[in-house]
């Protein structure tokens, strides 16, 4: 399995789960902070594994390949967005080697609530659980955008940016950062996108009963993709001992902006 890291090679080690759509490039916002707390922080290349969306070795392929990473030492783990999900299933698989589980503005099981309503992404999930060829097209479309009108693509899925969020799409370096991770995601990783999202929109509720791990849930408070009622659902959930931290003003992406320099810090002093 293919990685991208940043940080030095024998830093505390920080296994981070990108958001869907997402690709392992989002780490390097995390560089200086990862040289600043002595933190090695790694991302897997998980969108390109040939897993289908009912294959139950895909987690513990996940799994199996932090371990090799880690050999032996304990690991922090980062999940963002539906990368969250994905962090909780494989912790799940790993709970011994597991020191810290922080999910930032973290995606909840559909079923837990009325989420669907409130998320900016809700037509797409809706098919991806109602239409799943229609929802196939529909990414093999964001595909064809990615290759030839990036910047088209990146203007439709941040249509609906709020908060501190509509700052940062406006700013030239995250437009250029955005265009490249989702560049990477739906024109060379397509499949993978559409397996992580029907993974996620599957029921998964039950499995949160079995979370072992101390998890921090790190949410802005306008964030309109994943509601914070989503951390709150996940708080009262998990049965391990769970924080929430509250970001006022702060949605999506500027909630990870704000997020992860903090918890490089927690990581670095526990």
């Amino acid at each position: 399995m293919n990685h991208t890291s940043v940080g030095p090679a024998d830093g505390r080690l920080m296994i981070y789960f990108h958001g869907v759509p997402g690709a392992p490039s989002e780490i390097n916002a995390l560089n200086d902070y990862a040289h600043k707390h002595a933190l090695r922080i790694v991302c897997q290349d998980r969108l390109s594994l040939n897993f289908s969306s009912n294959d139950v070795l895909y987690f513990q392929s996940l799994a199996a390949d932090i371990k090799e990473i880690a050999q032996g030492k304990k690991v922090d783990i980062v999940g963002f967005s539906i990368g969250a999900f994905v962090a909780l299933q494989v912790s799940r698989l790993i709970p011994d080697l597991v020191k810290n589980l922080h999910l930032v503005s973290p995606a909840a099981p559909l079923e837990g609530g009325d989420f669907s309503n409130h998320m900016a992404g809700k037509t797409v999930f809706k098919l991806a659980q109602k239409a799943p060829l229609v929802f196939k097209a529909l990414s093999n479309w964001q595909k064809f955008l990615a290759l030839y009108w990036p910047k088209i693509l990146v203007k439709m899925l941040f249509a609906t940016a709020s908060a501190k969020d509509k700052d940062l799409v406006k700013n030239r370096q995250f437009q250029n950062d955005i265009q490249l991770i989702l560049t990477d995601c739906f024109a060379h990783n397509t499949q993978g996108y559409i397996r992580d999202i029907c993974r996620y929109v599957s029921p998964w509720h039950e499995s949160l009963a079995s979370v072992a791990v101390k998890t921090h849930l790190w949410h802005g408070e306008q964030d309109n993709w994943s509601p914070i009622a989503m951390s709150e659902y996940l708080h009262k959930q998990i049965p391990a001992q769970t924080f929430i931290h509250r970001l006022p003003g702060l949605s999506h992406y500027s909630c990870l902006y704000a997020a992860t320099p903090e918890i490089c810090k927690l990581i670095e002093q526990s």
